[in-house]
C-alpha cells in the first residue's frame, strides 16, 4: 500500500464509520460500466464540499489491489449489483491530489514533482521491470503494461487547481494540460479515469488537450445526478433520525435542480445541521464572501438586474454554452452567471435554461457580499423588510403600500417593473426578512389557478400564512376577489393556522406610480 499507488481503503473506512454516512456506492456501478470503453474518461465538476473527495476515496477502496474491501462494502447498495465482485480490488489505482503537488512543489514544477513521487512508488512495486531505467511516468506505465498486462485506474482530485490558482500563468496551464494528455490519452494502460474539480474541463482557451473526457457538471450531471448531493429522500431520512424539521432543511439547503432529481441538497450543510442540531450557514462559512463579491461587482450590462431578480426569487434565462471554463477571461454577464453556477452560488434548470438562487443559505451569502460592496439601495430595502413584514401582519395596508413605494424607488435604477413577474421579484425582495420565519413559494398551484406568492410559516413559528396576489394597472380589490374566487387558500394543504390575504397593485398610469394594498383575514 502506498501514498499514490493503491492507497488502501482507510479513507473510505473513516467515511463509513462516521456519525452520518449516506450510501452513494451506487456510483461504482456507473463507473464499472465505463471501464475499458469509449466512456472511460470521466470529469466530475461540483462546488467545493460537495463530496468529490469522498467519492474518490470510495473508488480507491473498491478498485485498489492491495486491500480486501469486501467486508467494508457489506450491506451497501453496490453489493447488490452484478458487477460488484467482478472489479472489487482488481486494479492498480493511482490516486493524485493535484492541490498537494501544487503546494509542495517548487514554483512551476508541479508536474515534475508528481512524476518523481509516483515513479518512486512504481519502482518499488515493479522493481524487476523498472530497475535501472530512467524514464518518465507515462513510459514507465507503458512498460509495466507491456510486461504484465496490468491496467491502471486513475483517480484525480482537484484537477483544475492550477487553472484556478495560477490563472495568470497560461504557459504553466498549457504545460499541465499537455502532461495530462500524454499521461492519459490513447494509452492502453488506462482502464478508467475519474477526475474531479470545481470547473469543467472542456474549453480552457484554445487548448483542447483533454477533449476525450465526458463531463458531468452543475449544468448537466447526466446519470450522476443522484450522486451530486443529497436527494430529498435522503434528507427526509436524516431529519427523521435526528429529530429535525424537514421543511426548514428544505428552505435552507435545497434548490439544486437537475432533469430527474429536481431537489438536490448541499451535503456539507445538511450533515453539519444534523450534527449540530441547528440550521445555519455551514457551507458558505467555509469561504469568505469576498470570492463572491468579485464576480457580482463585475461591470457587465444587465448583471446587477439579473442578480436582484434572482435574489427576489425570480429566474434568469442564460446561455451557459458561451462560458470558456476560465475564471479569468469572463466576457459577458452569462459567463459570470455560469461561473457562479459551477461555484454553487446559483442553481440551474437545464430544461428551462434558467439560473436562480437556490436557498436561504446562498441568499445570505449574497447579502453579505452586497453589504460591503456598491449595492446600497438593495441593502436599504433588505433592512426595511422587517418593518414591512410587521405592517403586513398588523393588517396595515397603507403602511405596506408606502413601504413598497420606497422599495420601488430604491430598486428602480436596477430592476424595471414591466410585468407581474418583475413586480413579484421586487415584492419578494421587499419581504426579504420574512425568509427567517417563512417558506416563500412562487406560483403555487391551488383551486382554479396559481397563487402569485405564498408565505408559509415554518414549524414552531407562531405567525399567519400570507397569500399574496399581485396586480399590475388594476385594483387591489380585484386581487382580493381573485384570492376568494379561485380558492387560493386551498394551496395550504395541512396548514390549520390563520391566513392573511394580501392584495397588491402597482398603478403604472398613476402620476406618482404608487402601490396600493389591502389585507384581509381569511378562513381556509
Amino acid at each position: 500500500m502506498g501514498i499514490y499507488l493503491n492507497p488502501g481503503n482507510r479513507g473510505f473506512w473513516e467515511s463509513v464509520r462516521s456519525k452520518i454516512y449516506v450510501d452513494k456506492t451506487g456510483l461504482i456501478a456507473c463507473t464499472n460500466e465505463c471501464i475499458n470503453t469509449e466512456q472511460k474518461f470521466i470529469c466530475v465538476s461540483r462546488p467545493r464540499r460537495f463530496g468529490k473527495s469522498m467519492a474518490l476515496r470510495m473508488l480507491a477502496a473498491y478498485y485498489g489491489r492491495d486491500c480486501d474491501s469486501r467486508e467494508l462494502f457489506a450491506g451497501l447498495k453496490i453489493e447488490e449489483q452484478e458487477s460488484f465482485p467482478k472489479y472489487l480490488n482488481r486494479y492498480d489505482v493511482i490516486y493524485l491530489n493535484m492541490q498537494q503537488f501544487l503546494i509542495e512543489a517548487a514554483p512551476g514544477k508541479a508536474t515534475e514533482y508528481l512524476e518523481q513521487e509516483v515513479l518512486e512508488e512504481l519502482s518499488e512495486e515493479y522493481e524487476n521491470i523498472l530497475q535501472g531505467r530512467n524514464m518518465g511516468l507515462a513510459a514507465a506505465l507503458r512498460k509495466i503494461y507491456a510486461k504484465t498486462g496490468r491496467q491502471f485506474i486513475f483517480l484525480i482530485d482537484e484537477w483544475d487547481c492550477i487553472m484556478r490558482e495560477r490563472q495568470e500563468s497560461e504557459a504553466l496551464q498549457r504545460q499541465y494540460l499537455d502532461f495530462l494528455r500524454n499521461l492519459l490519452k490513447d494509452q492502453q494502460y488506462v482502464a478508467l479515469v475519474y477526475m474531479t474539480g470545481i470547473l469543467p474541463v472542456k474549453k480552457y482557451g484554445l487548448h483542447s488537450a483533454l477533449n476525450m473526457f465526458q463531463e458531468y457538471s452543475m449544468t448537466n450531471q447526466r446519470n450522476f445526478e443522484e450522486y451530486t448531493g443529497f436527494t430529498e429522500e435522503e434528507v427526509k431520512a436524516l431529519c427523521q433520525r435526528f429529530g429535525m424539521d424537514f421543511a426548514e432543511a428544505s428552505s435552507w439547503y435545497d434548490g439544486y435542480k437537475f432533469k430527474r432529481f429536481r431537489h438536490v441538497y448541499n451535503p456539507k450543510s445538511v450533515v453539519e445541521a444534523m450534527i449540530c442540531g441547528e440550521y445555519s450557514n455551514y457551507w458558505t462559512a467555509t469561504e469568505t464572501y469576498e470570492a463572491l463579491k468579485v464576480y457580482i461587482d463585475m461591470d457587465f450590462d444587465g448583471l446587477r438586474a439579473d442578480i436582484v431578480q434572482m435574489l427576489g426569487g425570480g429566474c434568469v434565462r442564460i446561455n451557459t454554452r458561451s462560458f470558456q471554463n476560465d475564471m479569468r477571461n469572463l466576457r459577458t454577464k452569462d459567463d459570470v452567471l455560469t461561473l457562479l453556477i459551477h461555484l454553487g452560488y446559483l442553481a440551474y434548470d437545464s430544461e428551462r435554461e434558467e439560473a436562480f438562487s437556490p436557498n436561504k443559505e446562498i441568499a445570505g451569502e449574497f447579502e453579505n457580499a452586497m453589504s460591503v460592496s456598491g449595492w446600497p439601495e438593495i441593502m436599504r430595502i433588505l433592512k426595511a423588510s422587517d418593518k414591512l413584514l410587521k405592517d403586513t401582519l398588523d393588517g396595515d395596508g397603507d403602511s405596506v403600500a408606502k413601504g413598497l413605494d420606497q422599495a420601488h424607488t430604491e430598486v428602480a435604477s436596477i430592476l424595471t417593473y414591466n410585468d407581474e413577474n418583475s413586480l413579484a421579484c421586487a415584492i419578494e425582495l421587499a419581504y426579504y426578512s420574512a425568509r427567517k420565519d417563512y417558506r416563500l413559494i412562487r406560483e403555487l398551484p391551488s383551486g382554479k389557478g396559481f397563487a402569485d406568492v405564498v408565505f408559509l410559516p415554518l414549524p414552531a413559528v407562531n405567525k399567519p400564512a400570507l397569500v399574496v396576489e399581485l396586480k399590475y394597472d388594476m385594483t387591489v380589490n380585484a386581487a382580493i376577489q381573485q384570492i376568494r374566487d379561485r380558492h387560493y387558500t386551498q394551496a395550504l394543504e395541512g396548514y390549520t393556522g390563520e391566513i392573511l390575504a394580501v392584495g397588491i397593485n402597482y398603478d403604472r398610469d398613476d402620476a406618482n406610480k404608487h402601490h396600493s394594498c389591502v389585507i384581509e383575514r381569511m378562513k381556509k
